[in-house]
């Protein structure tokens, strides 16, 4: 039996374009925010959206592929960690966040020009250190 379990299930909208860098070791990084919504009644009966943003970060071929592949409003199913950074330029502020490790394309090429078509394309990340984590 596993002693603990750090896993992470989403489907959301990315909330702006993926943007990729590399560390100075050359691995690619990218960052993007991601909203999921909830829909669900008050006690007057009215129908209330509540709108969670996680911030995704994503490492190597990976984080590569969505910074070629994704764009704000791209829907998205994904799979990670979580997990907390340290501000570099100050270490009292600590930020959480969910590092994925898996990934599945929601929207077809129609549904990206604006058609209603639905694919799926299923990428996974390559395991490897993540010691050098540029924020």
């Amino acid at each position: 039996m596993a002693r603990a379990l750090n896993k992470v299930l989403l489907i959301g909208y990315l909330g702006k374009d993926p943007e990729v860098k590399y560390t100075e070791k050359g691995d690619a990084y990218c960052k993007f925010s991601l909203a999921t919504t909830e829909t669900f009644r008050n006690s007057e009966g009215k129908e209330i959206d509540r709108t969670e943003w996680h911030y995704i970060t994503v490492w190597r071929k990976l984080a590569e592929i969505c910074g070629q592949y994704l764009k704000k409003g791209s829907r998205i199913y994904m799979e990670g960690r979580i997990r907390t950074y340290v501000d570099p330029k100050d270490a009292t502020k600590k930020y959480t966040g969910v590092e994925m490790t898996e990934m599945m394309m929601l929207d077809s090429k129609r549904e990206q020009n604006s058609g209603s078509q639905e694919t799926t394309g299923q990428i996974k990340e390559d395991s490897g250190s993540n010691d050098d984590l540029p924020f």
